[in-house]
């Protein structure tokens, strides 16, 4: 099986597509209630559901996988979004910061190299 998309609720559509924009994702499909985008990278794409009436917080968390954390964040920085975190290393290996959509969805912004599949600890079977 591959990984088709994740879909993150929004409680304003058009506000969530203008950040995901921002962010620099393709959007491909629009309604009223519905936004997918294409990933910068890869083939991979999310999509985003209104839901205004029923959100709630939960702990899922999209990651994205970029080349170089630093210049990715000073770049998004600089158009005015917002992290929660700075690129930090983490004990995993990946170096991350972390960010919310404007519904509060988690993000991570992330580099990781070899280290997103196979890391020292890794279960070879």
């Amino acid at each position: 099986m591959n990984l088709n998309q994740v879909t993150l609720p929004s409680k304003n559509i058009e506000e969530s597509i203008q950040f995901y924009k921002l962010m620099g994702f393709k959007l491909i499909v629009e309604s009223e209630d519905y936004a997918r985008f294409e990933s910068i990278e890869g083939d991979s794409t999310f999509s985003l559901e209104l839901n205004e009436n029923n959100l709630s917080i939960c702990n899922t968390i999209i990651y994205f996988e970029v080349s170089n954390i630093g210049s990715t964040v000073k770049t998004l920085t600089e158009k005015g979004v917002v992290f929660t975190t700075s690129p930090k290393m983490e004990d995993w290996l990946w170096e991350e910061a972390r960010l919310a959509d404007p519904s509060g969805n988690k993000i991570c912004i992330y580099t990781a190299g070899s280290n997103r599949k196979n890391p020292p600890w890794r279960i070879n079977a």
